[in-house]
């Protein structure tokens, strides 16, 4: 049979079969299984919820209930060495080694005074206020190879993280922030789009005081002639030469510090930053200017 007669026979097929409708489509045979319910395979018991009780209709028990016992946590004796630790203050570690390797990296510019708007800014420091962190805590890893010349503001260093740093010929500062300025600070810009003004730094709470304010740890609430005179000895002590700092020629860089009041280098509290207009906003009442001046 040639292929014009298969083709013709199948036209006279398909002229003699009803048309295609709604009505008349169906399933292949066996298609669809109908799904019917067997015989349970436990027997009759419980299916894993237990024998009555709350552990059976899914009402289960507060975390450390022990259903009547005396729970763990009174069990054991109270320590008063963790009184109040959910409300201590927290500083997210940066080791001199990492502070280098931004430094190489051309992360974080040298040539002006660093703090944690800076860091955050390269990307490789994460600070979470909203979990009691309260700042940049410069450990001494790395001390030994730590050889940049920086202006730097943290909120706790040690001993030997002040030497690395003096030693080079820098400068380094322990500043107090508060929460919300640690919040403006992790994102200025959005701070700057809300039009508000600058607010002051708050001073530090009474257990931070003696902190700040000592020459040793190089508060910035210090005086500075005691700060000149712990530097003298912290060179002794460590035996390197001090450079001196009125003949370096980014004496202005290093010498640069923020207002105890201050946020940001640059920025006096009271202004507004319009980031449309690219332009800024300076208070003009006598009783704005008074109360951002305290």
């Amino acid at each position: 049979m040639g292929s014009r007669q298969i083709t013709e026979k199948s036209l006279s097929m398909l002229r003699s079969l009803p048309r295609i409708t709604l009505a008349n489509i169906r399933d292949n045979p066996g298609s669809k299984i109908t799904q019917k319910r067997g015989r349970g395979q436990h027997g009759g018991d419980k299916h894993g919820a237990g024998n009555k009780g709350s552990g059976q209709r899914q009402n289960y028990m507060r975390l450390g209930y022990e259903t009547g016992n005396n729970p763990f946590y009174l069990r054991i004796p109270h320590e008063n060495y963790y009184r109040g630790h959910h409300l201590k203050r927290e500083y997210p570690p940066m080791t001199l080694l990492e502070l280098q390797k931004l430094i190489d990296r051309n992360r974080v510019d040298i040539s002006k005074p660093i703090d944690i708007a800076s860091l955050i800014k390269s990307g490789l420091y994460t600070l979470n206020p909203d979990q009691k962190h309260f700042g940049v805590n410069l450990t001494d890893d790395g001390a030994d190879i730590f050889a940049a010349k920086i202006n730097i503001e943290v909120q706790w260093a040690s001993e030997q993280v002040i030497a690395a740093i003096e030693k080079n010929g820098g400068v380094i500062t322990t500043a107090y922030y508060d929460p919300h300025s640690l919040f403006i600070l992790k994102n200025p810009q959005r701070f700057f789009e809300t039009g508000q003004a600058i607010p002051r730094r708050m001073i530090p709470p009474p257990d931070a005081i003696e902190f700040y304010t000592s020459a040793a740890t190089r508060g910035y609430l210090a005086d500075p002639e005691k700060i000149s005179q712990e530097r003298l000895k912290l060179s002794q002590k460590y035996g390197y030469t001090l450079p001196n700092l009125e003949s370096d020629p980014q004496y202005e860089m290093l010498t640069d510090r923020k207002d105890p009041r201050q946020i940001f280098f640059g920025l006096q509290p009271g202004w507004v930053i319009n980031l449309k207009d690219e332009c800024i906003l300076k208070p003009k009442d006598e009783e704005l200017l008074q109360f951002y001046s305290m």
